[in-house]
């Protein structure tokens, strides 16, 4: 057997580098990790996590509005950025700990370097030349900002959790969950927020009619451009004029571009391998995320299959668990939960109601749009919206959507349910919590005739 430094290589300690580094060390390789910024990846630093700490603290600001009606009174509270920034900051790097130690206690060599491939079985890092028999790409992805007059002056997500001092007005562009999330956020917090997003309805991808929803509820609370896009950006004196392609003209100190992300193969060494890239630059792999290099495999934000942290935990575990032992699992990309964290929340399993008629499936489609009870005190004019699609001749429930409070929170349960085969007649038969605003999940009867399949 020809010896190598490494049963596997791994580059990039987010997620699923981290999760394939633990499995497979467990599974008693030899392993070895790269990483060049920073512990836990996108998600635990400018991403799912800091994010939703912000998104808490946004929603302070309505919890506080609405205790009025509820008989609380007293002076109104100030928000002070700088403290919620240290915060996250703490608990950023609490959380930087925890994966480096994960790494340290199952006995993963760490490279706190930048690593490129230099062959198939070896990895040029911190001077050397190293070989293994394996190697992972899992190096994620990076916002990526489109050139044009003054895009200088644009930043990304990342910066935003990074601001010195709240900026008094933003602009906002981007019609995805990263610019609807944010766009919640920091109006929320006290911005003057416009969102811009070329299309007529926000977050591309989601169930139709939770679009339209969703997109009149932002509507609601700040200025929302839609079918529009940025033209130029000019700086003067830190004030930054946005001319829109509309001729409209918004003057802001702070241009957040949540446009995309790209995949972070670039300069990676991948010439001199057999790895082939889609065009935006994902790694092509196959479904057991080997590449076409046989020694190459790869996963998570690189590949650009389902960009979410679970699914890259889950991809990084089948990866390790197949190279070093008899198990081998496909990954299942069906019924993956997922939620937007923007006020309401919105949460979605399964199917989009298009979807199912893009495959022509017979379905009924149920939906239904409430007050939630907290509501009729607090005086807020939010709705939420609780939507299923069935199966007509199996009478499975084939997708679940909510937009609402904690809907990510209530999702995930149902996504279990949907994952078990759940039918429309199970959840009719189940006894609601009441008052909840979940339960209209089991007493839904609203059936939309004019849109159920033919």
């Amino acid at each position: 057997m020809e010896a190598f430094d490494y049963d596997l290589f791994v580059i990039g300690a987010g997620s699923g580098g981290v999760r394939a580094c633990r499995v497979a060390a467990n599974l008693g390789a030899r392993v070895a990790v790269a990483e060049e910024r920073y512990f836990g990846g996108t998600c635990v630093n400018v991403g799912c996590v800091p994010k939703k700490l912000f998104s808490y603290a946004a929603h302070y600001r309505d919890d506080l509005e609405d205790s009025r009606g509820f008989g609380w009174t007293g002076a109104e509270p100030h928000f002070d950025w700088s403290v919620l920034l240290k915060n996250k900051n703490n608990e950023i790097n609490r959380l930087n700990g925890i994966y480096k130690a994960i790494l340290d206690n199952n006995d993963v060599t760490v490279f706190e370097a930048r690593a490129t491939v230099a062959g198939p079985h070896e990895i040029s890092v911190a001077g050397k030349t190293l070989t293994a028999r394996y190697i992972l790409l899992a190096v994620g992805g990076w916002p990526w900002i489109p050139a044009f007059e003054g895009s200088e002056h644009a930043i990304s997500s990342n910066e935003v959790f990074h601001y010195p001092e709240l900026p008094a007005a933003v602009a906002i562009v981007g019609g995805g969950y990263i610019a609807v999330e944010f766009a919640s956020i920091l109006s929320r917090l006290g911005c003057d927020t416009t969102l811009i997003y070329r299309g007529d309805r926000l977050l591309r991808g989601f169930d139709d009619e939770v679009r339209r929803f969703i997109t009149t509820e932002m509507g609601r609370h700040l200025d929302l451009r839609l079918e529009d896009d940025v033209g130029k950006i000019v700086n003067s004196d830190n004030v930054l004029s946005v001319t829109l392609n509309s001729g409209d003209e918004i003057r802001v100190n702070s241009v957040l571009y949540a446009t995309g992300r790209r995949p972070m193969t670039a300069n990676l060494g991948l010439e001199t391998v057999g790895v082939e890239l889609a065009e935006n630059g994902a790694v092509r792999v196959n479904t057991h995320f080997q590449t076409a290099e046989p020694s190459i495999y790869a996963v998570g934000d690189a590949i650009d299959r389902v960009a979410l942290t679970p699914v890259a935990l889950a991809e990084g575990q089948i990866v390790a668990r197949a190279l070093f032992s008899q198990e081998k699992t496909a990954m299942d990309y069906t019924n993956i939960p997922t939620a937007v964290f923007c006020h309401p929340n919105l949460g979605t399993v399964g199917m989009t109601e298009e979807q199912a008629l893009a495959k022509e499936l017979d379905i009924e489609v149920y939906s239904v749009t409430v007050r939630q009870l907290k509501h009729t005190l607090s005086g807020r004019d939010e709705m939420s919206m609780i939507k299923l699609v069935v199966d007509k001749p199996s009478d499975r429930v084939l997708g679940l959507h909510m937009v609402g409070p904690d809907a990510g929170e209530l999702v995930q349960g149902f996504a279990v349910a949907m994952n078990c085969g759940a039918t429309k007649a199970d959840f009719d038969r189940t006894i609601g919590i009441h008052p909840t605003l979940a339960e209209e999940f089991v007493t839904l009867r609203n059936l939309r005739k004019d849109h159920a399949a033919k």
